[in-house]
């Protein structure tokens, strides 16, 4: 994976190349990647899904992130990008059912890791149970939701913790059911003006 060859661009966003995701994030290119977020309601209350990433990942292992993202290959379109959905979450999305929230630019930056993503953001209203995902157990330990208007709360500083449910994988692969209370700090290390700006543009839609 880390060998794996992207689209690199300057802090114009001008594209200059293509280079390894290991040196991506060794010399900290902007480089694309897909995001899809899912949102469902049920009984007038939206949900929001969020991935729990494997214990496994290199980056961000343990942690709550986008429903579904991955790094845009350098011979791929935004449109490829439907496939992190299908691989992660076993559901398949057609391009077109999705909604377009738009790009949003983040950065984060740690002592040995710089990661400046262009992510090509997007909706989908979710219609299914949570039953029907199959996780990429690689990627994917657990799949669980929470209510949009918590998760609102939650990243514009009204709540310090909000209740999850969903499941987790165990060893076997199974699934288990897993409900909690979880914080900023359970969640991929976004700024906080990246979720406030996915948040408003999905407010726009749901």
């Amino acid at each position: 994976m880390e060998t794996e060859q992207l689209k690199i661009f300057d802090d114009n966003r001008k594209e200059i190349g293509i280079a390894s995701r290991s040196d991506v994030h060794k010399f900290g290119y902007w480089h694309e990647v897909f995001h899809c977020w899912f949102v469902s309601t049920e009984n007038e209350v939206n949900y929001i899904y969020l991935q729990l990433r494997s214990a496994n990942k290199k980056d961000y292992p343990n942690l709550y992130d986008i429903t579904a993202a991955g790094h845009l290959l350098a011979d791929e379109t935004v449109k490829d990008g439907v496939r992190e959905i299908e691989e992660e979450l076993g559901i398949s999305v057609a391009y077109d059912e999705l909604f377009p929230l738009g790009t949003i630019d983040y950065c984060v930056i740690r002592k040995d890791f710089i990661d400046k993503e262009i992510a090509n953001v997007f909706l989908h209203k979710f219609n299914m149970k949570m039953d029907d995902f199959t996780l990429q157990k690689e990627e994917v330990a657990g799949m669980v939701r929470a209510e949009f208007t918590d998760f609102e709360a939650l990243w514009n500083g009204g709540k310090d913790t909000i209740e999850i449910s969903g499941f987790v994988l165990d060893q076997a692969g199974e699934k288990v059911i897993k409900e909690d209370r979880i914080g900023r700090e359970h969640f991929v290390p976004h700024q906080s003006s990246f979720y406030q700006a996915v948040i408003g543009k999905i407010k726009e839609i749901v």
